[in-house]
């Protein structure tokens, strides 16, 4: 009897605009600008637009902030609002969107 191999499972990865570092896209939190201008976060990752991705970690939100990557990266200014938010949550370790993933 033979046993098939499984091939290992590949994720999608992505890079942090902030840190340069890559990981699985599930590790990583989305913004997105979507055809109108508007920018929010992506809390599902399947927005339609153009999107960049931060590391769950505070200080990659900040440094984010500070040399303005998002909006380099998104190519638009940034609503306050949502750099009010970002700000807010760049003061806080947060746990990736979804909880732990079977680690």
């Amino acid at each position: 009897m033979t046993r098939l191999s499984l091939a290992a499972r590949r994720f999608p990865m992505r890079t942090c605009i902030a840190c340069r570092t890559e990981r699985q896209k599930r590790d990583l939190v989305r913004l997105v600008r979507t055809r109108d201008g508007s920018v929010m976060l992506d809390e599902g990752g399947r927005t339609a637009g153009r999107g960049a991705y931060l590391c769950a970690d505070g200080s990659c939100w900040a440094t984010a902030l500070k040399k303005s990557s998002i909006e380099r990266a998104l190519s638009v200014k940034l609503p306050a609002e949502l750099r009010a938010t970002l700000e807010q949550r760049a003061g806080t370790p947060t746990a990736p969107p979804g909880g732990t993933h079977g680690t």
